[in-house]
């Protein structure tokens, strides 16, 4: 997938069903780094696959660590004591700071030569302060770029200090690194923590992880850190992931925000990782919580969400997700705590505000928090008054947590475009798909087929029958080439319609129709309307134009749409996709009667001539030319009347829903 490809996310309606969690980015490096350093053979069972593990997989086997592949997420590691095989070597890394760091502090007091590089954004990302505090130990690092940020040079380090000082208000990934290499160091070591220690959950991972290989680090509460003299990394010769409690944030959000319940296996009261209690965070909002040892579930409050003001320094990467969540939230939400972002994949607190911008929210940005205000604007079609977002393209600056927590906004009525989507791969490359199976889209019956089939009528008349939103999207045509002819744009002016089609008010309501603030009356259903409509759906400027205004009726409880490229151009992934169709002389007599019925001259002659010069021009046209779509299902309507053409596009409808 190219970096310019895109994800299009239908309006999401509900959501509910179970979700396997990923094993978790942060403890899989881990694991394989303690694996690496320890002596005998380790098997790491549901490692995360994703970017970030593949470089340390790929930087360990480069260091002559033996590594292989058991299937299933499965690998054995056979450890080399803490003294790598390989002594001079180019490692890069991507991305992956829960690899690069670790890695940086356990090479510089290994005894080898080694360059570290990554992508541009790595280089952007500081390591001064763990480069700092290796310094204190011995370490010979130099910068091959600019002063404090990789990529780096490291040389076999000389005996120095037993005390280490490390800022802890950057990244807890520098502690992390430093604590996991100082067993490498034959001599108690003591580690110092200047200023506020961030992201405290991570260290309890790391220290957690180094007790499972058999180093206990002796700590004064979140000051200091000891590792002693003898210390040693022991296999335990099986260790298994747990899921990604991080990951788990997006789907339980949307069980909170689409109804639930949404349940996540893999992590729960028993989890390690800090970031299970973000669940805490979406109880806190008014979301429903249930919890087990292994899983935990939402669901949505009885009314809405409620906005909190919460210091997040306990769950820094889900705290992500509480910043989309609250779009769906009454009341303004303050995330404080959170400077960490400035310094992630992204300068997340800059990319998120700029993101939710988009999507019609107020924010406010500081150093290290960010305020949301929902959008004000309320949808009149929803009984619990969701919050109406507007549609956007949503970037997502190389930055797997941007892209999915903004899966979330398609809960917002508009749906999304998700910009350079494969991003996840860094920790979840499958999570579209598992997002997918929990999510509902708000579902669209698409009836297409030609002039006089009986399409409107059927359609408007299912649309009553399963209480949906109804959009004629023929009419939008006629309603452009009505205001194309009262501002005396001709048909053929292809730039001046595209322009006047994204300038035009056009509103539906019940039976009525609005152009530009006037009630439009018989006016639309001439022939010379129908003909006009006809002549600029060809024209492919105004059909893009009109795509967002026709996509936008997209509203639950649902749409039934009807036109001529309803389900192969304007909604591909509708649930029931109808071709109705009727000989041409059975179109040109209903239509002869329903004209006759208004009171208005016809010919049948003329119509019958009309409606096939009509087809000819629609089904030849070049851009969405009028047929059978892919998947849809053929209705002739030529010996069934009205009533009885509905209820056959019902029935089809109950067998699919």
């Amino acid at each position: 997938m190219s970096l310019h490809e895109s994800l299009e996310l239908s309006p999401l309606m509900s959501a509910h069903g179970t979700v396997r969690l990923p094993g978790s980015k942060s403890i899989s490096n881990r694991v394989l780094l303690l694996a690496a350093l320890a002596q005998g053979t380790t098997t790491v069972r549901d490692l995360l696959h994703s970017d970030d593990t593949e470089r340390m997989l790929d930087a360990l086997r480069t260091l002559g660590v033996q590594v292989e592949s058991l299937g299933d997420n499965a690998y054995r590691v056979t450890g080399c004591g803490g003294d790598f095989p390989v002594k001079q070597a180019k490692l890069f890394l991507g991305n992956a700071g829960t690899a690069f760091r670790p890695l940086t502090a356990a090479l510089a007091l290994s005894g080898g030569s080694y360059e570290l590089s990554g992508v541009p954004r790595m280089h952007e990302r500081p390591i001064g302060d763990l480069v700092n505090a290796l310094r204190q130990l011995g370490a010979d690092i130099k910068y091959l770029g600019n002063e404090g940020f990789p990529p780096l040079r490291i040389s076999p380090a000389k005996l120095a200090g037993d005390t280490a000082q490390v800022r802890g208000d950057v990244s807890s990934q520098f502690l992390t690194g430093l604590l996991m290499a100082l067993p490498l160091l034959d001599r108690t070591v003591k580690v110092e923590v200047v200023g506020e220690l961030i992201s405290k959950p991570y260290i309890e991972i790391t220290l957690a992880m180094m007790a499972r290989f058999g180093v206990v680090v002796q700590r004064d509460g979140w000051r200091s850190f000891t590792v002693n003299a003898g210390s040693r990394y022991v296999s335990p010769k099986e260790v298994y992931v747990e899921g990604d409690a991080s990951s788990a944030s997006y789907f339980l959000t949307a069980g909170a925000i689409g109804g639930g319940p949404v349940r996540v296996e893999g992590v729960g009261k028993s989890s390690v990782q800090g970031d299970v209690r973000f669940a805490e965070a979406l109880e806190k909002m008014g979301a429903g919580i249930a919890m087990g040892d292994n899983w935990i579930e939402a669901r949505a409050p009885a009314g809405r969400l409620q906005a909190i003001d919460l210091d997040c320094n306990h769950i820094p990467d889900a705290a992500m997700t509480l910043a989309v969540a609250a779009l769906f939230a009454d009341g303004t939400t303050t995330l404080r705590n959170i400077a960490s972002w400035r310094v992630k994949e992204t300068d997340r607190i800059a990319a998120m505000a700029t993101e939710l911008r988009k999507v019609g929210a107020t924010v406010e940005e500081g150093a290290d928090y960010i305020r949301i205000t929902p959008p004000q604007n309320v949808h009149p079609s929803t009984s619990s008054g969701r919050t109406e977002l507007r549609y956007a393209a949503i970037d997502t600056y190389d930055d797997h947590r941007m892209a999915m927590c903004f899966s979330l906004a398609a809960f917002g009525g508009a749906g999304v475009c998700i910009n350079d989507p494969k991003c996840v791969a860094k920790t979840f490359p499958e999570y579209f798909s598992e997002f997918a199976k929990v999510a509902q889209a708000v579902p669209v019956i698409a009836i297409d087929g030609p002039s006089a089939s009986g399409k409107g009528t059927v359609a408007q008349r299912v649309a009553t029958a399963l209480g949906m939103h109804y959009l004629d999207s023929g009419a939008l045509y006629r309603l452009l080439g009505l205001a194309a002819q009262r501002r005396g744009i001709a048909l053929e002016a292809e730039d001046r319609l595209a322009e006047l089609a994204g300038q035009v008010d056009i509103r539906f309501e019940g039976a009525d129709i609005w152009l530009d603030g006037a009630k439009v009356g018989d006016e639309l259903r001439t022939e010379e309307a129908g003909s006009a409509a006809s002549k600029i759906a060809a024209l492919p400027k105004v059909r893009a134009a009109l795509l967002d205004k026709q996509r936008a009726f997209r509203r639950a409880p649902g749409l039934v749409a009807d036109g001529r490229d309803m389900a192969s151009v304007v909604f591909p992934d509708a649930l029931l996709k109808i071709f109705l169709t009727a000989s041409a002389e059975a179109r040109a007599e209903r239509r002869y009667k329903q004209l006759k019925e208004k009171g208005m001259g016809a010919n049948i002659a003329a119509l019958l001539q009309d409606i096939r010069a009509r087809d000819e021009r629609d089904t030849q046209r070049s851009v969405a030319p009028l047929q059978q779509a892919q998947g849809a299902s053929l209705l002739d309507t030529t010996p069934l009347n009205i009533e009885q053409a509905v209820q056959e596009v019902l029935s089809r409808y109950r067998a699919v829903k």
